[in-house]
């Protein structure tokens, strides 16, 4: 596996790809990420973002049929691989871990 450091940008895509099961495509993903944290998403970074997370093996593709709503045009669906659901266990987990050292926020986390 190529590279299994995640950017913020990337573990957003990641996390939304595994949140949209079997419907994460470009533009579903786009609208996720602004739904849910109200950044907009370009088209064309999501598509690199990615390009880049398939080229490290964090997530694989495979083309949808062709539509007559989309022209013909067929679209590129996107699943999470093993290696990067463990890239995404791991981010949490040192996130995790780095939240609990501050003691402000320790002890609101452990009260949930």
């Amino acid at each position: 596996m190529k590279g299994s450091h995640l950017g913020e940008f990337e573990e957003l895509v990641l996390l939304t790809v595994a949140a949209l099961l079997n419907d994460a495509y470009s533009v579903a993903i786009c609208d996720e990420l602004e739904r849910y944290t109200g950044r907009t998403a370009k088209l064309g970074v999501v598509h690199a973002v990615l390009n880049r997370l398939e080229e490290k093996g964090l997530l694989k593709s495979k083309l949808g049929e062709a539509t007559r709503v989309r022209g013909g045009k067929r679209k590129r669906y996107y699943v999470l691989t093993v290696p990067g659901k463990t890239a995404l266990v791991r981010s949490r987990e040192a996130r995790e871990t780095l939240w609990r050292r501050i003691p402000e926020f320790s002890l609101k986390l452990s009260k949930g």
